[in-house]
Order: C-alpha cells, then structure tokens, then sequence
C-alpha cells in the first residue's frame, strides 16, 4: 500500500456522470452540490469552467479540470453568456431529467454537440481524504494527451451504449479517471506534495509503503530501517529531509488519521479497539496521542461526529 493509494480509498463515484440533452447558446449550468472533489471533462466541443474566486478556464475536447469542494461552479457557452442560470445538482440525476446521464451541449452548425463529463465525489473517511484535498488547490487544470486519454475512449465508447450494469461501469471509470488525472497533475512540476516525490525515492518510498501497508504495526526507526536496507540515520534524515517530518511523527499522524475515521464509523468500534486497530494497546496511550495531534480526546470527537482540526500526513 503506498500513500496516495491510502488516501485515495475513500473517494468513489456514485451515479454521478452526467449525459444526454442538447443545449442551444447561451447557456449557463451551475453545479451547486458543492462536491468535496469534482471531475470535469469535456469529450466533444468546448465551454468555459467559472469557480468564484477564481478566473474562468476555458476547457477544450479531451481536457479535465478538478474543483475542489465546497466551491461550487458553473459551465457555460461563454465567460459573459447572457444565459439564465440552471442549477444542476441531484436533480439532474432524477428520472424525468433522463437518469444520471444528462448531456450539456449545443447543435449550432459548424460547432457540433459539447458532451461534457462530470463526476461528483462523495466523501468515505473523510479525515483519510481531507489530506488528500488540502494538497490540491481549488480548481486544478491537467491538459489532454496524459495517462487519463486512454480512460476517455473508454468513457466515449460506454457513453454510445445503453445497456444494464452501465452506470456501475461509468462510475469505475470516473475513478480510474479521477487517479489518472491526480497523478499527471502531481506529477507537473512544482505541484505535488512532500509525501508525492518521497514515494519515488527508494529508501523513503519503501518505508512509507511498509508503515502504509501495516500502520500498526510496533514501528521503530531502527526496525524500519532495517527493513530498508540502511543505516538508522541514514533512514531518519532522508525521511526528515524528502517528508518533512521524522519518521514516528509521519506515523503517529497517520494513525491518528485512521483512528479519526474509525471513530467517526457509522458502525464505530470502542475507543481500545479503535485503539488496537492503529498499534495501541493502552487506549491511554492512544487518547493522549489522539488529543496531542487532532486537538480533542476520542470521546470528545465521536460525540461531535468529528471536528474540523488537524490531520495527517502534511
């Protein structure tokens, strides 16, 4: 398990592609669902992405933006289109507006129909992914031509068909979308999070796959070290220098990170199982350590459903 695969578990679509039904300029669709993270892909023709706050992104065929939520946004023929605002949120996934398929576009001579995509992601541990979303900024642009093409030939060829089982298909393949998209705009450069190029190093890369794959497990920098190959400090001051923090900080924050979701579970373990599920056996132990990085005891968050406070990795 490396880190970005960790963080990434929860987000998933659900019914969430949006497909059929031809629009004529001017025209102004707002998406007000205010998504923790939203895919934006135009397949065919052309249109303008408006954030508030941020400047309009004019998005061509085969280009993807991703908004992150709470921001809402818009998609129109046009930056000053004259067009009256539609709102477009879980309506638009209602039988009478043709399933969750619901196609944005126009049929002027000489433009074709615009067919645009959009995902909306729920969130599932949100404390796993409100890591993943504070590496991002609000509105982030990944040109065509990246790992993601090949996914939108999928898209168009499932979009032609209309048979059972599709939207199952259609929302896996907003996912596979969603990671490659991620991946090619980490991968530009001055983009990426600390823990993104450390994954890539192959000391520090091997130790954050072993403390992802097993977090709890009775970690020492010594016994992480050996499991790498090299020297104690030779572990402890790349990790430092390529993550930003000692080794046993990374972890502790990440597993307080996991215990926040476990706790916040619609079917919630006690306090020393949540323990002994991120490497406690004391749940004194883990409730000085939760409180110490999230802020508040475990009680205290689980009676709250969760708080707004830090989390981890950074």
């Amino acid at each position: 398990m490396d880190a970005f695969s960790d963080l990434i578990r929860g987000v998933r679509a659900h019914g969430s592609l949006f497909g059929s039904s031809t629009l004529s300029p001017p025209w102004s669709l707002h998406f007000v669902d205010g998504a923790p993270l939203t895919l934006c892909t135009v397949l065919t023709g052309s249109g303008w992405i408006v954030v508030p706050g941020s400047p309009p992104e004019r998005l061509t065929a085969r280009e993807t933006i991703i908004v992150r939520g709470p921001s809402t946004f818009a998609f129109l023929d046009s930056p000053d289109t004259p067009a009256a605002p539609l709102a477009c949120g879980e309506h638009c996934a209602t039988p009478d507006q043709g399933g969750t398929r619901h196609r944005l576009g126009w049929a002027d001579e000489g433009h074709g129909d615009t067919t645009l995509i959009v995902g909306a992601y729920p969130v599932q541990g949100a404390s796993r992914v409100t890591t993943l979303l504070d590496a991002l900024p609000v509105v982030l642009r990944v040109p065509s031509g990246g790992a993601a093409d090949a996914v939108l030939d999928h898209l168009a060829a499932e979009l032609a068909m209309d048979t059972p089982g599709q939207q199952v298909v259609l929302d896996r393949l907003l996912d596979w979308m969603l990671v490659c998209t991620l991946r090619d705009w980490f991968d530009l450069p001055g983009t990426s999070p600390p823990w993104w190029a450390a994954q890539r190093d192959p000391v520090v890369g091997a130790a954050l796959r072993l403390l992802h794959t097993d977090p709890a497990a009775p970690w020492t920098v010594t016994t992480l070290a050996a499991r790498t190959g090299v020297a104690r400090s030779t572990l402890a001051k790349r990790f430092a220098d390529l993550v930003g923090e000692p080794p046993m900080t990374y972890l502790t924050r990440w597993r307080m990170t996991l215990a926040a979701d476990l706790l916040t579970d619609r079917d919630p373990a006690t306090i020393a199982a949540v323990a002994r599920q991120v490497g406690y056996s004391d749940p004194f132990g883990f409730s000085a350590a939760f409180k110490r990085v999230r802020g508040v005891n475990p009680s205290e968050y689980r009676r709250c459903g969760g708080l707004p406070v830090a989390s981890a990795p950074g």
